[in-house]
């Protein structure tokens, strides 16, 4: 133990004399204090604000995202994975315990589970039925924009909305750059918004905008494009783009529903399922047709799109 505590204080640099509080995290040290560093002028009192900023620090080198469980290609589970962050009330105990205490110490930093919002067992709840279906299809042989779909799709799959909770399709997706592997596609669909890097990802959204709109969701926020896009009937698309346009959808229904998209051989599908005891209100959405998109080169397109890097 002496050993150990005397390696990881060499490994912080402390001054010669002073006793060092090191903090541990899987083993290696995150980090350090001395003994009055967050201390008010009037001793013994911890200065609570300069604490608490340290701390802060500490926690967000430490804190680890819990991911969901979600489904892979073909239709299995992958489970989930908790995370954790700081447990703030017993690391305070241990820096009392250094505050008023001699010598140097060390603290293993104490941790906080973070359980994933949607497990396993949940996921296969959402499997039971299906509530809402719709396929578009685009030219596969366009390298670029079919990228771009496949990306978008990847991104909304496996997705799941609660009850009272909304789905922004900017937000699950995020912004669209060649640093997340989005490209310039150079040919887009007649009609279709000029996004340059990303072009294509609207037939994401307005694929998945009849899927929830034939499941009864409640439809939030959607825009058209300012002219007709052939791969979705007249007035059944959703234009969407960074820091503009927006789709976003409501789950007014008293189940989960769980979002499945696949894009892949130059069809673009979204299903949307929930447990067997939802009650819900389907609609009737005009099918799409299955002749492809006249197809134009984007003139707005040029070599040296954001990269987000």
């Amino acid at each position: 133990m002496a050993c150990l505590l005397f390696a990881l204080v060499q490994d912080h640099e402390p001054e010669p004399g002073q006793d060092m509080l090191i903090i541990t995290h899987e083993g290696k040290a995150v980090s350090s204090a001395k003994r009055y560093t967050h201390k008010l002028n009037v001793f013994p009192l911890l200065d609570m604000d300069q604490y608490n900023g340290w701390v802060n620090e500490l926690d967000r080198k430490i804190y680890k995202e819990a991911r969901n469980a979600r489904m892979d290609g073909s239709g299995n589970i992958v489970p989930g994975e908790n995370g954790y962050k700081l447990n703030r009330r017993e690391l305070l105990k241990g820096y009392y315990a250094y505050f008023y205490g001699r010598g140097p110490a060390l603290i293993d930093a104490p941790l906080y589970p973070i359980y994933p919002k949607v497990d396993t067992e949940l996921l296969a709840s959402l499997r039971a039925k299906q509530i809402g279906y719709y396929v578009t299809y685009y030219n596969a042989s366009n390298k670029d924009r079919s990228h771009n779909i496949a990306l978008a799709a990847k991104a909304i799959d496996s997705t799941v909305i609660f009850p009272g909770e909304t789905f922004s399709f900017n937000q699950v997706v995020g912004i669209r750059t060649t640093g997340k592997g989005y490209r310039q596609a150079a040919v887009i669909v007649r009609g279709e918004l000029s996004e340059g890097v990303g072009g294509g990802i609207c037939q994401v959204s307005s694929t998945l905008f009849n899927a929830v709109d034939r499941a009864g969701l409640s439809i939030v926020k959607r825009y058209s494009h300012s002219r007709h896009v052939p791969y979705v009937p007249p007035g059944r698309d959703a234009t969407v783009s960074w820091g503009g346009p927006d789709f976003v959808f409501d789950n007014a229904y008293n189940q989960p529903v769980l979002i499945r998209a696949f894009a892949g051989g130059g069809s673009m599908a979204v299903s949307v399922y929930s447990s067997d005891v939802i009650e819900y209100a389907p609609k009737k959405v005009p099918s799409t047709s299955y002749q492809l998109p006249e197809e134009v080169r984007d003139i707005s397109a040029h070599p040296n799109p954001v990269n987000g890097k």
